[in-house]
């Protein structure tokens, strides 16, 4: 078996589709996690568990990554003012994709950029290109969820 990277992140299934969602501390990893779930569960009718909250386990496996949960937090995802709660979760995924969640940048500039360049668009996890979304951080949850199911979906193109 491969090592093992734990990362400070979310992770979570969308149809067939591995997320994992990255962002400092606050920035609304486990409250896009949840609203991406009921988002897929609810209107678009897709499969949509968590893999893992706040602690996820990264391997490489051939060409790629496979998301894990940490042993220690399995099934539990913080809910911001009630604290933890259990849910089905999956024990592992291959990654598709990357969302990162962006603070504002100085003086009020763009982030995420409007126009990202190329190198933006793309993630390296575990030395594996993956397609990247950035989001900004503290995006009201519904919306971030909408517009992060549609990148899933262009990704199944």
């Amino acid at each position: 078996m491969n090592a093992q990277a734990q990362i400070h992140a979310s992770a979570l299934v969308i149809g067939e589709k591995g997320v994992l969602i990255r962002g400092a501390s606050g920035a609304g990893k486990s409250a896009l996690a949840l609203a991406m779930i009921e988002a897929a569960r609810g209107g678009a009718s897709l499969f949509a568990r968590l893999i893992g909250d706040d602690r996820v386990l990264l391997s490489r496996a051939g060409p790629h990554v496979v998301a894990r949960p940490h042993p220690a937090i399995a099934g539990l995802i913080e809910k911001r003012g009630q604290g933890l709660a259990s849910v089905k979760h999956e024990p592992g995924a291959l990654l598709s994709c990357v969302i990162d969640l962006i603070a504002q940048g100085a003086h009020g500039a763009d982030v995420p950029p409007r126009m990202p360049a190329a190198q933006d668009l793309i993630a390296i996890i575990e030395s594996v290109e993956l397609p990247r979304l950035m989001l900004p951080a503290g995006l009201a949850s519904v919306d971030a969820a909408r517009r992060a199911l549609a990148f899933i979906a262009q990704l199944a193109r």
